[in-house]
């Protein structure tokens, strides 16, 4: 429970208002508005709500000043460096590490779902061959709804636990199906020998017509990107998320409204952003103009990939990401590949600059997880699409967090009105 011993005092018209301060165990701290309107008669304004905590959460903290990102309260590095995805999703889902027994068990659960149902396959059929994968997301994770029905009761702790599990374990098919479809080659099963990460490797590469064995090193990389981008804390598609969950509605369609969000390029596009962003400069030799252009203050340019929002000093990711992403260059090389060879340069080139360190604008998670996925050969179109995947456990983990929560109330967000006061109806031969 947060400290509620301090307040804050407001003062409009000569009236005092007394608000609480709540102290939480990390961050800021936070006035608590709730009662304003019904004690002053007044609404706050915060456009993109930067400065409003929508809710009180034990999942995910983030010190974009210190660049900390804690999961549960670890460090995501050591998770990234000591775990995998699948032990993350259950700390993010439980709140705490498991034990070996809780993680086999867990790693069974998941597996053992990782099926669509049959009849599914002709949803995906009525998409046209050229639908961007991230549309066929939107439309097939939330059609889930319509093929199980006995995991959409959110009042039944159990069921809600079944559509967790179903989710993670699904949406690696799901998103598998959506590239093989896209780029028109049948469909691959889920295999249950593999783990999570090699089993979506192998949906999206293996053919009929040839062995696929997933590279170990490809196969960490892979779970490495799906850890480091588990969850986020109370960002746009998480917050969507909420607010579709506040009103009742079925955990899949909760899912999709958060797929359908994250698609927007200002928030899961990013990656994508920093690859055109490369094909763009095209060779090594023009690197220089480019780095010229980001410092020109008169020119729109900008560097995509580096720096972040909420990191103000260094994405705590993209250390791990470019162990990854260093390995995986390594093993495919760069070489023929111009885009890569652009990146590396560019990488080099602007941490070598003193403007880049002094303004602190270091590669994040998006440039080095682009590397990665554009090595791996996967298009552009699928990097949304990852990132869907590997955030799906944290949106279920805020999900469940909310439903739990007693002060759960419908998300009804105020507004400062500017349009026309009330004024008669005319009928239209007098207009």
């Amino acid at each position: 429970m947060a400290d509620t011993t301090k307040t804050a005092t407001l003062s409009i018209d000569g009236q005092n208002y007394e608000l609480p301060v709540l102290s939480p165990t990390a961050g800021p701290d936070v006035i608590d508005i709730r009662k304003l309107y019904g004690q002053a008669g007044v609404f706050t304004y915060d456009p993109g709500f930067t400065s409003t905590a929508s809710t009180d959460s034990t999942i995910t903290f983030i010190d974009g000043g210190k660049g900390e990102l804690l999961h549960r309260g670890y460090p995501i590095d050591q998770l990234a460096g000591k775990s995998h995805y699948l032990e993350v999703c259950y700390l993010l889902l439980y709140g705490e590490l498991p034990t070996a027994a809780q993680l086999e068990d867990f790693e069974s659960r998941v597996t053992n779902h990782t099926m669509l149902h049959e009849q599914m396959m002709n949803f995906f059929r009525g998409f046209r061959r050229d639908a961007h994968p991230m549309a066929i997301m939107v439309g097939v994770v939330g059609a889930m709804s319509a093929f199980y029905h006995d995991s959409t009761d959110i009042n039944d702790p159990w069921q809600r636990e079944v559509a967790s599990i179903r989710l993670i374990a699904k949406m690696p098919t799901i998103a598998a199906m959506a590239y093989k479809y896209h780029i028109g080659q049948p469909f691959v099963y889920p295999r249950n020998n593999l783990d999570y990460a090699s089993n979506f490797l192998n949906m999206c590469f293996s053919v009929p017509a040839e062995d696929y064995q997933p590279s170990p090193i490809l196969a960490r990389a892979m779970d490495r990107i799906f850890t480091l981008h588990a969850d986020h804390e109370q960002n746009a598609s998480t917050s969507t998320v909420r607010l579709a969950s506040s009103s009742g509605a079925n955990p899949f369609a909760c899912i999709a409204a958060g797929i359908a969000c994250l698609w927007g390029p200002a928030h899961g596009g990013a990656n994508q952003a920093c690859l055109e962003m490369l094909r763009e400069i095209g060779t090594v030799d023009r690197i220089p103009e480019y780095i010229a252009r980001a410092k020109d203050k008169d020119d729109p340019f900008r560097l995509m990939g580096f720096g972040h929002r909420v990191y103000k000093n260094f994405d705590p990711r993209a250390t791990v990401m470019k162990e990854s992403a260093d390995e995986v260059l390594d093993l495919l090389g760069v070489e023929n590949n111009p885009v890569l060879q652009v990146a590396k340069e560019l990488e080099a080139a602007a941490l070598a600059d003193p403007y880049f360190a002094e303004k602190k604008l270091f590669p994040n998670v998006d440039f080095y997880s682009g590397i990665i996925l554009e090595a791996m050969g996967f298009p552009t179109s699928m990097f949304t699409p990852i990132f869907a995947l590997s955030r799906t456990v944290g949106w279920i983990s805020q999900w469940k967090e909310q439903l739990s929560d007693p002060q759960l109330k419908i998300g009804r967000p105020r507004q400062l009105y500017m349009g026309s006061t009330a004024r008669d109806y005319i009928d239209i031969e007098d207009r």
